[in-house]
């Protein structure tokens, strides 16, 4: 193999597990660090430079970073990433003297948004400290998209959602809410040097063609629809027995909202086995904690009514088969299921929906009636419109929304600047040593072997009495220290310096998982094969040295180091340093 080029920014990146399975790529040592530390605000505005919103995400996040954690490789559970977010939230003090100036003097390009949900939000964000004026767009009366109606304020209070939104709103964006845009081609004749859209997955799937559901329309609800009308006061109440189809995170908020608004047989029901529901494992956990049963492997056959009244669903019980390549299909049984209830919510499902843009303007629309959207300047046909978000190719995540809009926002402004849209902009990267004396080092290097921290809830009882009434109490700063010391530092890279090893081995030796090897070298998969613990794992690389004075190579495995800091500890000449690597992804301007 070739020696390894440490110099490019990608080597280090992917080792630092958490932040490259962050769609935002978040520096996530840095700010844990930080935490630890005390430094509330300097953690906070690490995570609002990449995320944006690390109150809402530091609650909500569907948290990809947490199973690409190293330290859930060498125990049951990873670092509570996501809550440590809510940490630095939650006890930062007043951080307006950080955010950054607005010129006075508009640059003279103008943008439109359409849609105030995370991917917007994040290009007005980005945009506005580089003299844009923004105008956005939305048919909700404040900002936020689908953060506000679709997510509970049991789990999202609404004074954090509004913090965290109106820091954007109130560097000068022009807010036009309840105002629905019903014309792409009135909006491209505005004079707008840019249109951004990111309105979502609007559209909840239903079933149209089920028995029964004409009839007992007005007890049958669309999921994202009723909870949006719950988030705005619309509705107060529902009947005591209610079915929830449908097995995602918006299932979840379904039913526990349906508990607090007088639900006293609230039940969830999928079609397929319940280790196969889309919802995230948390989500499942805090719904079971609410006394909410789960039926698996019920296919829905009907809506049953009664003088014109909805008094329960039929559904056929199906079985997993699986044939000889392993696809799965669901095999009716024959048994049939009634279940009384007198309220459905269907959340078995979002769809796109663009009636008002019109397809006469140049947009190309693909098979599923969606934009053609570049996925990595997401433009479309029409230079100067972008769309970004669950917009953009379905429902994702607030996370995703978040990287779409930096990405999104890179774009625009060199379509203003009259640059190439294709011209992406590479990252801010440090490598720094650690090195304070020769075994000294600027991080604290110790790791708390505690297990993972569980957050506190109120009072059941309490919380299902109020839809208001958050129900996660959040670490407090001492439960935070502790969080954070079980953090590995995977930021912090062990660097080999060859001119300095004396090929003593005692690296090799104190390495407490065997990813230190001297050894000849030899193609990538033999060399994979040979090491005293083999490197099974190709997704993540091999560290290979230049050639030693005895022509053997040092070669580690980046996917088992646990970055403890031992060899460089071990080491009598200096060759291992700790180096920390900080990553900033580009944003428009910078």
């Amino acid at each position: 193999m070739k020696p390894t080029d440490i110099s490019d920014p990608d080597y280090f990146h992917k080792v630092v597990d958490c932040q490259y399975a962050c769609p935002a790529h978040t520096p996530v040592p840095e700010y844990i660090r930080l935490i630890a530390a005390g430094r509330y605000n300097d953690a906070y505005m690490i995570n609002w430079q990449s995320n944006v919103f690390p109150g809402v995400l530091g609650r909500t996040c569907d948290r990809p970073c947490e199973p690409a954690c190293r330290r859930g490789r060498i125990e049951e559970e990873p670092v509570a990433i996501c809550r440590l977010k809510r940490v630095a939230a939650d006890n930062k003090t007043d951080i307006s003297d950080r955010l950054p100036d607005i010129p006075t003097e508009k640059n003279g390009k103008k943008v439109a948004l359409i849609g105030a949900g995370p991917a917007s939000l994040t290009v007005a964000r980005d945009l506005m400290p580089l003299g844009y004026a923004i105008d956005l767009y939305d048919d909700q009366r404040k900002g936020g998209g689908f953060m506000r109606s679709q997510i509970p304020s049991f789990r999202l209070p609404e004074s954090v959602l509004d913090e965290e939104v109106n820091y954007i709103l109130d560097m000068g964006v022009v807010t036009h809410f309840n105002q629905t845009v019903t014309s792409m081609k009135d909006m491209l004749g505005k004079g707008y040097d840019a249109i951004f859209v990111g309105t979502g997955a609007p559209r909840g799937r239903d079933l149209p063609n089920l028995p029964g559901r004409e009839e007992g329309d007005a007890n049958i609800h669309i999921g994202i629809d009723w909870l949006a009308n719950v988030a705005f006061e619309h509705i107060s109440r529902i009947g005591k027995k209610v079915l929830v189809l449908g097995g995602g995170n918006t299932a979840m908020d379904c039913c526990r909202t349906a508990k607090r608004l007088g639900g006293e047989d609230v039940r969830v029901v999928v079609r397929s086995p319940k280790a196969e529901m889309k919802a995230s494992p948390w989500e499942i956990e805090d719904a079971e904690h609410e006394d909410i049963p789960m039926y698996e492997n019920h296919n829905p056959k009907a809506f049953v009514t009664e003088n014109g009244r909805l008094t329960g669903m039929l559904f056929e019980r199906v079985e997993p088969v699986f044939d000889d390549r392993g696809k799965r299909t669901l095999e009716p049984t024959g048994e049939e299921v009634f279940m009384a209830c007198d309220d459905v919510l269907m959340a078995i499902g979002q769809l796109n929906s663009f009636p008002w843009i019109e397809r006469d303007i140049g947009i190309e629309f693909n098979d599923w009636d969606m934009p053609e959207v570049d996925k990595t300047t997401f433009q479309t046909s029409v230079p100067e419109v972008f769309v970004g978000g669950d917009a953009a190719w379905g429902p994702e995540n607030v996370i995703t929304a978040v990287a779409h809009g930096h990405q999104a926002a890179i774009s625009i402004h060199h379509l203003c600047e009259g640059k190439s849209t294709t011209d992406r902009p590479g990252p801010e990267v440090n490598l720094m040593s650690q090195k304070m004396g020769f075994h000294d080092w600027l991080y604290d290097a110790h790791i708390s072997d505690d297990d993972r921290h569980v957050v506190a809830l109120i009072d059941k009882q309490k919380a299902l009495s109020d839809r208001k009434l958050e129900v996660e109490k959040g670490f407090d700063p001492l439960q935070g220290y502790d969080e954070a010391m079980r953090c590995l530092n995977c930021d912090v890279q062990t660097v080999f310096d060859k001119d300095r090893c004396i090929e003593c081995d005692a690296c090799e030796d104190i390495c407490p998982v065997d990813c230190i090897n001297f050894t000849d070298n030899d193609e990538e998969d033999l060399l994979r094969d040979k090491l005293k613990v083999k490197a099974t794992n190709k997704d993540q690389d091999l560290y290979v040295s230049d050639a030693l004075k005895t022509k053997r190579v040092m070669v580690k495995d980046e996917n088992v180091c646990l970055h403890c800091g031992l060899c460089a500890e071990r080491c009598p000449t200096g060759a291992w340093d700790m180096q920390k690597f900080l990553l900033h992804e580009a944003t428009a301007g910078k």
